[in-house]
């Protein structure tokens, strides 16, 4: 099976193979995935890290022999590489391949440093925080646009954990947190209603959770839901909580 690499900042995966089509997903740079169909304009691929599937149009990547397996992850908001003496944007959590023979294939021109995201408490904030205010954009994954369960993924990326893409996924994973005064830095909190989780945040410290609901922000939390200080209102519903890494 054909397999393929992001060599653009970001890639949109469609729903369907057309530009009109809904996207329901982003591929960042350095990300790998195989190709299960390839047409004429557009292919079909699911990606290494969670099995996401959708469409991705054929000139937004590179077939590679291999997929690359160990990386580096971009801890800047913003920064830039070349790739073929060209200058292009890199975004948080982008992947920088270590395999040589991949770094060549995409011709990076330029060596670029990562810091180490350990240990979990230390550097835990710190990058959660560095997605305030992106707005939100279903879809996303990067500090341009992100959705509620990409802003998860992309954290917990920092710390080794790929979490599955979809909220209703992710609730899947874990230990459940059945008694609130229990929960801690890093838990998962899922909301929604009787029949589908439909929002996820990350909870933070004193009854705070980070998340992307307008834009990523931070509200309180407690035993009923999401508060939000500004309209005096609960916005979701606490569903439940998941401890994804004990710390």
């Amino acid at each position: 099976m054909l397999e393929g690499i992001c060599i653009l900042p970001i890639i949109p995966m469609r729903a369907n193979k057309s530009d009109k089509s809904e996207m329901i997903n982003q591929i960042l740079f350095g990300e790998c995935f195989k190709i299960l169909k390839q047409e004429k304009k557009w292919s079909q691929v699911v990606l290494n890290h969670d099995n996401y599937c959708g469409w991705i149009d054929n000139k937004q990547y590179q077939i590679i022999s291999k997929s690359n397996t160990r990386f580096q992850i971009s801890n800047k908001k913003y920064t830039n590489i070349k790739i073929d003496n060209i200058q292009q944007p890199l975004l948080l959590g982008s992947l920088i391949p270590k395999n040589k023979k991949i770094i060549n294939t995409i011709n990076i021109k330029e060596e670029l440093s990562f810091c180490n995201m350990k240990p979990f408490r230390t550097w835990f904030v710190k990058v959660a925080k560095k997605y305030i205010n992106t707005p939100y954009l279903w879809g996303g994954r990067s500090p341009l646009g992100i959705d509620c369960s990409g802003y998860t993924q992309m954290v917990y990326r920092f710390f080794n954990y790929d979490l599955p893409r979809d909220a209703f996924q992710q609730e899947k994973e874990g230990t459940e947190i059945l008694d609130f005064s229990k929960i801690t830095l890093g838990d998962l909190a899922f909301f929604g209603n009787k029949k589908k989780i439909n929002h996820v945040g990350i909870i933070l410290s004193n009854n705070k959770i980070i998340h992307a609901s307008g834009k990523v922000r931070i509200d309180d939390l407690d035993q009923i839901g999401i508060y939000n200080t500004e309209s005096l209102s609960y916005t979701h519903k606490l569903k439940s909580i998941k401890r994804i890494i004990s710390t």
